[in-house]
């Protein structure tokens, strides 16, 4: 499943689980669940702080995340699927020396 972006005031599904830590994320994924979280109660209202938040959460498997930068988040989403090796990356290069 890829990770979904949603506003601050989107409705939620009532299946999803929302996680506060780190500690919260792990175990709710090793149950199964479906793990919500706002990277800027994570991270901070720093952009770049929500954007690290969302990452770290990304790769340990929280799949919902609510915030009110959809774009930002998106493209740090993107870049931790391709990491993770869940997704291909949006362009390669080969590099030759």
């Amino acid at each position: 499943m890829q990770p979904l972006v949603i506003g601050l005031s989107d409705p939620g599904d009532p299946d999803w689980v929302e996680a506060g830590s780190v500690a919260e994320i792990e175990r709710h994924v090793l149950a199964g669940r479906t793990i919500v979280v706002v990277p800027a109660r994570l991270g901070g209202s720093d952009e770049a702080a929500e954007m690290a938040a969302a990452c770290v959460c990304a790769w340990l498997g929280a799949r919902v995340f609510r915030t009110s930068r959809p774009e930002q988040v998106g493209q740090a989403l993107a870049m931790t699927e391709s990491l993770a090796g869940r997704r291909p990356p949006a362009l390669t290069r080969r590099g030759l020396a």
